[in-house]
């Protein structure tokens, strides 16, 4: 016998329709205050992302729209290097100064006056210089010209009515006569050369302009520097050290211009200081000079003779964190980078040594290391 009552229709459809209401998949209720707008839930982060250790995770896409490179590290025998700050300056072989011997007026000379980055060969007339007299010493120098000329012309008649007696006067007296007339002439000459003469500014060496000083019509003194002429692929680095003991364990140096890396040949070193520094000569050559500019100050690196075992990487690598500690990142996994402190040491100018923080083997990142260092 059924113990319970059976069931109207309409008992039975609000069943069914309880049934299904629960069987549709809601929305979690929130709190007051926690609603979230009816928004829909978030996707799980697939984007370049930093990690809750400090790691950087970055999919294959974006590195290559960030152009990641790496390279892998290598321990090697590097030698000691020191930075030191310099100069560039001109190379006393190769280059040279014009300046004015006498003082007076600049005359532009046959191509003009020479503008700064021109080329001038050695020997090439550069300008003139009008010298400059007093009224009364230039009115003394004409008055002293007109006697001789006047002399010489008298001397030069007497000399042509004694040719006319040649056989009844002696030669000794006419070879003196003409002596005395070619004397007249050259003293003439010399000192017309004075009054109306120019000095020529020739060029000591071939090269470029670096510097010009004056204008059509300006006045110059005795010794006062009008151009400077440099070889642009020939120039000098001269840097001051702080420690004499420096000069005797040098093996080499280099300069970084650019992203090229420019040797250096040491020439040698002064036994005067100055500002109590030793000056370092180094001779340096190359293209990449060009962009270098005579007193530009520049940083160099200095290579001892002794090594230690370091790694090499670009100067490019080098990061710093939230700590301003020095930091490379390095690819740990496929898609994962990795912050490493280290701790540096110079080496030459476009790469540095690593001296802890990084094992061999490791891939460190090169390019790409600044977008990276500012995923948050």
């Amino acid at each position: 016998m059924n113990r319970f009552p059976s069931s109207t229709p309409r008992q039975l459809t609000a069943t069914l329709a309880l049934l299904f209401s629960l069987a549709l998949p809601t929305g979690a209720l929130a709190d007051a205050g926690h609603d979230h707008g009816g928004a829909p839930p978030a996707a799980a982060a697939n984007g370049p992302q930093r990690l809750p250790d400090g790691s950087v995770f970055l999919p294959k896409p974006s590195q290559r729209q960030l152009a990641v490179r790496t390279v892998f590290t290598t321990l090697a025998a590097l030698p000691r290097s020191i930075e030191l700050d310099g100069r560039v300056v001109s190379d006393p072989q190769s280059g040279g100064k014009v300046q004015a011997l006498v003082a007076g007026r600049i005359v532009p000379g046959p191509r003009g006056l020479p503008e700064p980055g021109q080329a001038v060969r050695k020997g090439e007339v550069l300008a003139w210089v009008q010298p400059a007299a007093a009224p009364l010493e230039r009115a003394a120098q004409a008055a002293q010209l007109a006697e001789l000329r006047a002399a010489g012309a008298l001397a030069e008649k007497r000399l042509a009515r004694l040719r006319e007696l040649a056989d009844t006067v002696p030669r000794k007296e006419i070879e003196a006569l003409e002596s005395e007339v070619a004397a007249a002439r050259e003293r003439a000459g010399a000192i017309g050369t004075g009054l109306s003469g120019r000095d020529a500014l020739v060029a000591p060496t071939t090269g470029v302009i670096a510097s010009s000083s004056v204008v059509a019509g300006q006045v110059v003194d005795a010794r006062e520097l009008v151009f400077e002429i440099v070889d642009p692929a020939r120039l000098r680095i001269e840097a001051l050290a702080y420690d004499p003991a420096l000069t005797s364990d040098i093996g080499g140096a280099s300069l970084a211009v650019g992203g090229t890396q420019v040797p250096l040949q040491f020439v040698g070193a002064a036994r005067a200081l100055r500002d109590q520094a030793l000056p370092l000569a180094f001779r340096a050559q190359g293209a990449a000079l060009s962009t270098l500019a005579v007193g530009q100050p520049v940083r160099l690196q200095v290579h001892s003779r002794s090594t230690h075992e370091a790694i090499a990487v670009p100067r490019a690598a080098l990061m710093r964190n939230a700590a301003n500690e020095t930091i490379v990142w390095v690819k740990t996994a496929p898609e994962r980078f990795a912050p490493r402190t280290v701790t540096t040491a110079p080496l030459d100018g476009l790469r540095v040594a690593l001296t802890s923080g990084v094992a061999p083997g490791e891939r460190v990142v090169t390019d790409g290391a600044t977008l990276i260092n500012q995923i948050r």
